[in-house]
């Protein structure tokens, strides 16, 4: 039987926190896809962290960053993206490549706070005297984007190894062809 065609790209939203980074590797391997960290790929492009950035031009200019590392991967196949946590809520970027699967982990804003306690400053759109009130307003305005992810993945209290065998089976329910036993793989080694 041949194999089905899977998706180009593999797209992981939700709130800074979900796992997104962690998950994408594990699914990356697990798929034989490459794996891309747009916010690695932000800091590459501008030379700088992504704190430096918001601290030189504020939200403004690391938006318009995240577009351009986002544009960088429109060639790319086989492919397992992390995106930032305001990504969805652009539709000029989420609806970018209509071949991927845009996957949402889901997490509470407690569970995300939980994760990302312990260096709260590395998170920009964190308001540090609120941060949980900040995860909360911040979900409150993406969520409607979240939920049009063809996936959707409850990721608060599972491991990133959960998620992603999690993930990669319900991707194989979106293929089109019937043999949906066995997760999708990745090329064999080697070739």
């Amino acid at each position: 039987m041949s194999n089905p065609k899977r998706p180009e790209k593999v797209v992981l939203v939700g709130l800074m926190g979900a796992g997104k980074s962690t998950v994408g590797r594990l699914l990356a391997d697990r798929l034989g896809y490459a794996f891309v960290d747009l916010d690695d790929e932000v800091e590459a492009l501008a030379g700088r962290s992504i704190v430096e950035i918001f601290d030189a031009g504020g939200e403004t200019l690391f938006r318009e960053i995240e577009a351009e590392a986002t544009e960088r991967q429109d060639e790319a196949t086989g492919t397992v993206l992390a995106t930032g946590g305001g990504w969805m809520a652009r539709p000029e970027l989420s609806d970018r490549w209509p071949g991927a699967v845009r996957v949402w982990l889901r997490v509470t804003p407690e569970e995300a706070w939980d994760r990302i306690s312990s260096d709260p400053s590395a998170r920009p759109m964190l308001d540090p005297s609120r941060p949980r009130e900040s995860l909360e307003r911040l979900l409150a305005e993406r969520e409607a984007a979240y939920e049009l992810a063809e996936i959707s993945v409850a990721a608060g209290d599972s491991s990133g190894e959960a998620a992603a065998e999690e993930t990669a089976d319900l991707i194989v329910q979106l293929l089109p062809f019937a043999d949906r036993s066995a997760p999708p793989h990745g090329p064999a080694s080697g070739s």
